[in-house]
């Protein structure tokens, strides 16, 4: 962090009046100087960082209320506010696959008072998927944490004849068989995209509206499979309705635990994961963010909050800014590959 001492090190210093400048016995107007931009621009960081916050700030949600990023968002909200001792006020500004929100922070005050909960889409996905994006995530955001992981399920409807992921792979093979998604470009859709390539196998994708639609019919017989959110669909699975082949997480949900992994299960190396960072605006004070990230960390690392998220199919990270960024480069550089090599690009 500068100093007064630290910031005179970098300026030229004309005699007494400079000297007592630097020592702060005057001021810039009365040494008859004029404060280089640069170094207005660092004391006035260093100052908002450190009386930070001192005035509500806004916590911008990308989807609509009620989704998992809209829970999740009004969570990690009343943790952020007891930790920083002020009001974080969660604000929904849905559309456009999560970008209307993306573009909102865009254009914010790079101040530490408007931050946003980001998902995969925002992070590593639309600036690939979508041609005409306005914001790129590393260029334009910075990433504060990782907030927590969700995996999705890959689910049959009682239609179809296998009862693992085997059995499955095998019919497969046979024939050309149909996934659903909640819309294309999502999650769901890029889960069963990435299936596909690695098991080389014929599948249909059949887009829906919403991600009830495409439950119905799965369970009706009208679509073979889908990749859904494991929230969502969890429980139809404990009900009988939907038969559950393999979660997309490297690892067994501890939601699921009897059901394997589907790299455990017979496709080694596929691992989908969704997941959801806090991110402000790229010129955001590096005082304020590191503020940000050890308040957010803590909240994370509380027994309760663990049990809330995963009470929402959502398992807790809280990472360091460096390996979030690390993190988020290489999702990107996996679903560019995936959606270019599938063809797929929206308006």
């Amino acid at each position: 962090m500068l100093n007064q001492f630290s910031v005179c090190k970098r300026l030229p210093v004309w005699g007494m009046r400079g000297a007592l400048l630097c020592l702060g016995l005057v001021g810039w107007q009365s040494a008859g100087a004029q404060v280089p931009s640069s170094v207005s621009t660092s004391v006035q960081s260093v100052q908002s960082a450190g009386d930070y916050p001192n005035k509500p700030i806004t916590m911008v949600v990308p989807f609509g209320p009620g989704t998992l990023t809209d829970v999740l968002a009004r969570l990690m909200a009343s943790k952020l506010a007891e930790g920083l001792g002020q009001s974080v006020i969660a604000e929904n500004k849905a559309g456009a696959d999560g970008n209307i929100g993306a573009n909102f922070l865009l254009s914010a005050k790079p101040d530490g008072y408007t931050l946003m909960v980001g998902a995969t889409s925002i992070g590593a996905i639309n600036v690939t998927l979508h041609k005409n994006t306005k914001y790129d995530p590393h260029r334009d955001f910075v990433g504060i944490t990782n907030i927590a992981t969700v995996t999705n399920v890959l689910v049959i409807g009682p239609h179809v004849p296998a009862k693992n992921l085997s059995e499955l792979l095998a019919l497969l093979k046979k024939q050309s068989m149909t996934f659903g998604s909640s819309g294309a470009g999502g999650s769901m859709h890029l889960s069963g995209e990435m299936f596909k390539k690695m098991a080389q196998a014929d599948m249909i994708h059949v887009p829906y509206k919403s991600s009830p639609a495409v439950v119905n019919d799965v369970i009706g017989g009208r679509v073979d499979m889908m990749f859904c959110n494991l929230p969502i669909c969890l429980p139809l699975i404990r009900a009988g309705k939907l038969n559950a082949l393999g979660v997309t997480s490297a690892e067994r949900s501890a939601l699921l635990p009897e059901v394997p992994s589907i790299a455990e299960a017979g496709l080694k190396g596929y691992e989908v994961e969704g997941w959801f960072g806090l991110y402000a605006p790229i010129a955001t004070p590096a005082a304020v963010v590191a503020k940000l990230n050890q308040v957010a960390v803590k909240a994370l690392q509380d027994p309760e909050m663990k049990r809330q998220l995963l009470s929402q199919g959502a398992v807790t990270v809280g990472d360091s800014q460096e390996h979030f960024d690390a993190f988020t480069r290489q999702e990107r550089a996996k679903w560019a590959k995936i959606i270019q090599e599938a063809g797929i690009e929206l308006e």
